[in-house]
């Protein structure tokens, strides 16, 4: 089997021989430029590693895999013209470089681009995963949706806030797995399993990202601490915060969260120290190891020997900041 750097190798120099040649290059320059900021690379490396646990090869899976890729950094470029975001992997976002009409006529075309790789999938396995992308674009959009109604909402409750992410983050590794698994020779059966392990692995990653945001490292979390704080974005712990806050605490959230002018800092450690006297930080730390156990749970039942998915456990370790 392969190692997961090995496939990440793989896809890198897949990505880098994607080539767009049609008039107007203006389209389609911006595209390279969101593609040569690297990433992680997970959503196409997963499709390769469910592949590879069915298969000796992933040859056969390669298209689909950079059809996820594709779409996933599509959906990146419209949310950072969306966040008006400045910075997207330390450099310059699209719609800074350019603006934001050629952001948005590129991730047309890169929504465009990534079907036509999704339509070199094998034959007799297209029709399926065809459904699977659209329906899950269709989803992602949705979480999209909802994620922007919550901006101006502070009563968002846990159900909705959870339904949010499962669209816009946990559908799409679960397509990828689910795509990977059926390319390779999966039963129905496992596939779906595979489908509900990203769901719910999905819902514990994005569930440590809001934890990390307050309480990480910034040189191994990769962004400032504190940015969802400062932009009032709903998080799990700030939709806890205000469901648990007394009458009295929840008027001093609220109020830091209506100021225009104020010190970052300063009310960065406000919610940091509201978090800790209202113990979300705990609640947050037990519902992500829920979702994570249910995702073990979801491999366990896969008909496959133990050993092949010693990859798959290895980076699932490795994106919750576990030891295996």
């Amino acid at each position: 089997m392969y190692t997961f750097t090995t496939l990440l190798s793989r896809i890198e120099s897949e990505v880098n021989t994607l080539q767009f040649t049609c008039p107007p290059q203006s389209l389609y320059t911006p595209i390279e430029y969101i593609l040569s900021l690297g990433g992680k690379r997970i959503r196409p490396a997963l499709t390769l590693i469910a592949c590879n646990i069915y298969s000796e090869t992933v040859d056969q899976a390669i298209p689909t895999a950079l059809g996820f890729e594709v779409f996933h950094n599509f959906t990146l470029l419209h949310d950072d013209v969306m966040d008006k975001a400045d910075m997207r992997r330390k450099r310059p976002t699209v719609h800074k470089v350019w603006n934001d009409n050629t952001a948005i006529l590129s991730g047309d075309a890169m929504m465009i681009y990534s079907y036509q790789l999704i339509a070199q999938t094998q034959p007799e396995k297209l029709k399926e995963i065809l459904d699977l992308f659209t329906q899950t674009a269709l989803e992602v959009c949705g979480g999209q949706q909802y994620d922007m109604e919550f901006e101006s909402r502070n009563d968002v409750t846990e159900e909705e806030y959870l339904e949010m992410i499962r669209l816009k983050t946990a559908v799409l590794l679960a397509a990828c797995l689910k795509a990977g698994a059926l390319i390779g020779g999966a039963t129905t059966e496992d596939a779906n399993n595979l489908y509900e392990f990203g769901i719910n692995i999905g819902l514990a990653f994005q569930l440590q990202d809001d934890l990390l945001d307050v309480y990480g490292d910034p040189e191994t979390f990769g962004k400032n601490i504190g940015g969802d704080i400062l932009c009032n974005k709903k998080t799990f712990l700030l939709i806890h915060a205000l469901d648990t806050a007394s009458a009295t605490e929840k008027q001093a959230l609220e109020t830091w969260m209506q100021c225009e002018t104020y010190d970052p800092a300063e009310k960065i450690a406000f919610f940091t120290a509201s978090y800790n006297t209202l113990r979300v930080k705990e609640l947050t730390i037990d519902r992500m190891n829920q979702y994570y156990e249910l995702a073990m749970r979801n491999l366990a039942n896969l008909s496959i020997e133990a050993e092949r998915l010693t990859e798959l456990k290895a980076v699932t370790a490795q994106l919750m900041n576990r030891t295996v």
